[in-house]
């Protein structure tokens, strides 16, 4: 796929957030090896362990298109609180995991910080990530 913004179908994939609790939309965008888009929005529960955010949204529908050996070349994370303002929000830590599951050594993760976006490679969130 040439020259995707990955921005802007992460704040498509938003709007179709379910957020009744939390207020707070979150959309993903993410870009395969393959050269493939796949988006996700965050889908809440009221039994608050069964809620799934965005970035697993998009990771899982990667894989059920693509297969068991899709890899991420690169992930955005856009978000919205209640009053529409995009805050600094890294991944949670089971997207973190579920990220590197599937990526390489260039994998890179963009979202919003303190002081604009921020890019980091999959190790520098998740130094220490589990593994077999």
């Amino acid at each position: 796929m040439d020259k995707v913004d990955l921005k802007t179908e992460a704040d498509k994939a938003l709007e179709n957030a379910y957020s009744p609790y939390s207020k707070f939309k979150v959309g993903a965008a993410i870009l395969t090896e393959a050269g493939n888009l796949y988006t996700g929005c965050n889908v809440e529960n009221v039994s608050y362990g069964l809620t799934i955010c965005a970035e697993r949204t998009a990771i899982t529908q990667a894989v059920a298109r693509e297969g068991p050996d899709m890899k991420l070349r690169e992930v955005l994370i856009a978000n919205r609180n209640e009053k529409g303002v995009s805050i600094p929000c890294s991944p949670c830590g089971a997207c973190r995991q579920f990220i590197a599951e599937f990526a390489t050594q260039n994998t890179r993760v963009r979202y919003a910080g303190k002081s604009g976006e921020v890019t980091k490679s999959v190790s520098d969130l998740l130094p220490d990530g589990f593994s077999f």
